[in-house]
């Protein structure tokens, strides 16, 4: 271990940041591993708590304890886990910065290990429940089991990190001060720096993680929820032109469906196939404009709705006239005049206009220097 504590000093001195939110009775433990740690394995660390306005008594523990080398922040603002670590970050003194829960389910005492793995190279080190030597509480479940590996799947066009899922990291300042558009939703920050930093050399450590013995966990289902837009944001980030072209797909089915009941209405009104055709371009351009405002484009969405439904109207022009004059052509050249031909023609026509309209929109009316920061 003598060799490993040489390579350690190298990095150290470290930063610990622990978020809190009412863990009142776990501070005082979290103190006291980190204390042995400091004196068993000569680590210089300061531990810093960030809280969410607790008002549990939270600060008393950390100011009972005694230590220069343990402070807590109370949030007033942007309160979150995600959020609260970034802010320890920032007001981290120290050029190597650790992240782990309060309730102890992570181990101190493998951020040594941890270190180490950053001096030998890695950008990125977690304390990981799934490689080979870690493991869980046996009494952890089938259900919790499951949602957690799901979780995982779902990260992995993202990074192929076993366990990215983990809040027990470890990373260099000069590395955390590059990320780009660090905007976390819920509690996956260690998921949000890795895609944000764009690390690619990343250690796992094997770790125990240990269900919480005092407090509740704040894993709700709204946090869970709140995973699937964080997830979305990632998405975008990592692959922006294939996800809005996908999500720009998806409200055009919907356009599909809704094009599809107006030409059904209209000839069921007794309306020539030309005009029917044309009723059905027309809604459906209504209800692709505000999904796709809401959903596919939503950073640009701060802008003015009018103006910005007359150029979505003017960049899908070229695609609505393909569309058409497909369509017209087809019936009246191609396909046998049947009511089948009219909805097969219109189904092509579509698919002719969908690129036309997706390239208008996307570098058009809702490019990106539309951003609000």
């Amino acid at each position: 271990m003598d060799g490993d504590l040489a390579r350690i000093q190298v990095i150290s001195p470290i930063s610990i940041v622990v978020p809190t939110y009412k863990e009142r009775e776990n501070i005082p433990l979290v103190i006291e591993r980190v204390r042995q740690l400091r004196e068993r394995d000569g680590l210089d660390a300061e531990l810093i708590f960030m809280d969410d306005m607790s008002r549990d008594g939270s600060i008393e523990a950390v100011e009972a304890s005694g230590h220069d080398w343990v402070r807590i922040v109370e949030r007033t603002e942007d309160r979150g886990l995600s959020p609260a670590v970034i802010d320890g970050f920032r007001n981290a003194r120290n050029p190597v910065l650790v992240c782990m829960d309060c309730d102890l389910s992570h181990p101190p005492e493998k951020i040594p290990q941890m270190v180490y793995a950053l001096s030998s190279g890695q950008q990125f080190v977690i304390g990981s429940r799934y490689v080979p030597g870690g493991s869980t509480d046996d009494d952890w479940g089938f259900f919790r089991w499951l949602n957690s590996r799901v979780a995982t799947l779902l990260a992995r066009p993202l990074t192929s990190v076993k366990d990215p899922m983990s809040g027990f990291f470890a990373l260099r300042r000069k590395d955390f001060d590059r990320a780009q558009e660090l905007n976390p939703v819920g509690y996956k920050i260690a998921l949000e720096l890795i895609v944000k930093c764009g690390f690619e050399n990343v250690g796992e450590v094997p770790i125990h993680f240990t269900d919480r013995i005092h407090g509740e966990s704040k894993l709700t289902l709204r946090e869970q929820l709140k995973y699937i837009k964080h997830l979305r944001r990632l998405y975008l980030f990592r692959f922006a032109n294939a996800m809005y072209l996908l999500q720009f797909l998806v409200v055009g089915m919907s356009g599909v469906v809704v094009n599809m009941a107006m030409l059904t209405l209209l000839l069921a009104l007794g309306a020539t196939p030309k005009l029917a055709i044309a009723g059905g371009i027309i809604v459906s351009v209504v209800s692709n404009f505000l999904l796709n405002r809401r959903f596919t484009f939503s950073y640009a969405r701060d802008r003015n709705p009018l103006g910005q439904f007359a150029g979505f109207v003017g960049a899908s022009a070229i695609g609505m006239i393909v569309n058409y004059a497909l369509s017209v052509y087809l019936i009246e050249n191609v396909l046998p005049e049947t009511r089948s031909s009219i909805y097969i023609a219109s189904l092509l026509g579509i698919s002719a206009g969908m690129l036309f309209n997706f390239l208008g929109n996307r570098y058009v009316v809702f490019r990106k220097r539309y951003i609000h920061k």
